[in-house]
């Protein structure tokens, strides 16, 4: 990610998805569940959680895998999710933060 995006990670979110990945969509709904649990009150965490869960859907995407594209779907339903809650819950230079960075 950081060489993508010239973006330095804080987090581990992306090896710990990654780690989940292996183990199939159960364990990456307990890996968003305990990630967004413990650090949604954090807006650079969460900042960078949304931007994890974007980019493991463009990792996972197939189109020739059609509906049967889980993990895609999965990420695109949690990324959701975490992106919906920092939109309605980010105040400020927070929000600023968050747009800068996802932007």
């Amino acid at each position: 990610m950081a060489e993508d995006l010239g973006y330095k990670p804080i987090t581990t979110f992306w090896m710990d998805f990654s780690i989940a990945d292996k183990f199939g969509p159960t364990a990456v709904k307990d890996t968003f569940r305990r990630a967004f649990a413990e650090w949604k009150g954090n807006y650079k965490y969460l900042t960078e959680l949304v931007m994890v869960l974007n980019h493991k859907i463009a990792y996972h995407y197939n189109p020739e895998k059609g509906a049967a594209n889980v993990l895609a779907n999965l990420y695109n339903e949690l990324w959701e999710q975490a992106d919906n809650y920092a939109n309605e819950n980010l105040k400020d230079e927070e929000y600023a933060y968050f747009y800068r960075i996802t932007d």
